[in-house]
Formats: structure tokens, sequence, C-alpha cells
């Protein structure tokens, strides 16, 4: 009986040691020979290919900012397909440096990789994922206005795993992109160079209804800002602490839009002032915030 068991342990120890044995081969026949040359060029691609992800921001952003207007988003949008080009050519060229990639060793090398990237960086593959496919979704593109979560801001970088957008407090915020499959994602213009602007003005319920809106369209229609082919429209509700009106209206450039609104109020109130027209009772509104 323990002879019996001494030949199992000895079979088992035996396959053990043959199946390191294989590993070792396969790896030795994927990974090729590591020379200091190889490092040293390594480690000059990577300092190019940052270099070069800088010039290549420097010079869309500089170009798109000086060619017409109409053309700024649509060139901008150019920059993740360059990046993620780069990214791919720098990549393969690597893998050919440091493995040797026959047919068998690509599906080797690609399943490894696979599991890795599963188990030890999902969330990290998953933003990848994601950025690849927004690419064809186009959910936000470089220069989109979009919430997402409690930030809002322009989008000025679209990265391989996370955008850049810039607040209206000029802080630039970082957000990965597998925020694409769990966060409602919303763009006030789309890939457009104009963006839906809503004003929001607060009367009294004995206001005179036909005179704030008559007051609120020529408003808009002067602005310098304002896009006069795109609609003007004023809405109204009715709450219960007075009338909102709410001024939709459209400027030329979508990065105009806090100053914009800030144009709109300003003249808006001159106007209102002028016709004395009465504001909602501040006692009113503070009971309804107790309640």
């Amino acid at each position: 009986m323990n002879h019996f068991i001494n030949i199992n342990f000895y079979w088992l120890a035996q396959s053990a040691g043959d199946a390191a044995q294989e590993t070792a081969e396969q790896t030795k026949q994927i990974v090729s020979k590591i020379t200091t040359g190889k490092v040293a060029l390594a480690v000059l691609i990577l300092i190019a290919t940052y270099l070069i992800l800088k010039l290549l921001d420097w010079l869309v952003i500089w170009l798109s900012e000086r060619i017409a207007r109409a053309w700024r988003l649509q060139v901008k949008q150019f920059l993740p397909f360059l990046r993620l080009l780069l990214f791919t050519f720098v990549t393969v060229f690597l893998m050919n440096l440091f493995l040797n990639l026959s047919k068998e060793n690509v599906l080797a090398v690609t399943g490894t990789v696979a599991v890795a990237l599963g188990f030890a960086f999902k969330d990290f593959a998953s933003s990848i994922i994601a950025g690849i496919v927004g690419l064809f979704e186009s959910p936000y593109r470089v220069g989109d206005r979009i919430k997402i979560g409690d930030y809002y801001g322009e989008v000025i970088s679209y990265g391989i795993r996370a955008i850049k957008i810039q607040t209206p407090d000029d802080n630039t915020v970082t957000i990965p992109h597998n925020k694409i499959w769990t966060e409602a994602i919303s763009s006030a213009n789309a890939g457009a160079l104009e963006a839906q602007v809503v004003t929001k003005f607060y009367f009294a319920h004995e206001i005179e209804i036909k005179l704030v809106k008559k007051i609120l369209y020529r408003v808009a229609q002067t602005s310098k800002y304002t896009h006069l082919k795109l609609p003007i429209v004023v809405v109204m509700e009715e709450k219960s602490w007075g009338s909102l009106f709410k001024l939709k209206a459209y400027p030329l450039d979508a990065r105009d839009e806090f100053i914009y609104k800030t144009d709109l109020i300003t003249r808006a109130k001159e106007a209102f002032a002028k016709q004395q027209l009465a504001y909602p009772h501040l006692l009113d509104v503070e009971e309804l915030q107790i309640k």
C-alpha cells in the first residue's frame, strides 16, 4: 500500500515538474531575448510617445481655435482617433520588440493579457473598452458641454482611459470612460456649436404676463450673443409663491453660455425695473421653504 502511494506521489511530482518545464519552454518561445539595447529603445519610444501626444494635443487645439468657428468642434473630434492610432502603433511595436509574435504566440499572449486585465485591472480594462465604444457611439466628444453625475463642463480632452472636462469654475475634472455603463450622460450641444441656454425669471402672481414675455423676447433678440436663426421661446409656470418664466435661446457659441446668461439677466432686470414689475414676496418664499 505504501509502495503504491509513493508511486502516485512520484507520478504527481513528475507531472507537475513536466508542466512547469513546458510552461517555461512556452515562455521562452514567446519572449525574445531582452538586451540593454532593446530596453533603451523601448524607453526612448515611450518618451517619444509622450512628447508626440503632447504635441498632438497642442496642435489640434491650436488649429481648432484658428480656423472658422463652425469647424472648431469637428477638428477637435479628430484628437481621440489620433491618440488611439498612436497608442495602437506603439503597443504593436513594443510587442514585436520583446515578443516572438507567431500566430500561435499571438493567441497565447492575447489570452494571457485578457485574463490578466480581467482579474487585476478590471476597472482599467472596462474604461479602455468604454473609451473605444465611445468613439463610435459618441455619447460625448471633445468640445461638447456635458453633465455626468454632479459634474458639468466642456470636454477638453479624450484619452484612452478617461475624459477631462473643464467646469464653469475653471476646475479640470477627470472622469473614466466606464461611467457610460452606469451613469446618464447629458450633452447640451452633442457635437454642434450651439447649445440652448435656459434663463429663469421670478415674478409675483399679479404680474402682467404679456409685458414680461415681450420684454424677454426683446432682450434675447437684441443680445449680441444670440443666434437669431434659431428659435427664441418663452414658457411660463405657475408656482404657489409666484410665476416662473423661462427664456430659452441659443448663443452663437456654446462656450459663451454663462456670459450670455449674465447678459440676458442684466438687461432684462433693467427693463423690469423701468416697468416696476413685482417680484415674489420674500416672506412667501421663506414660508414655502419652512414647509
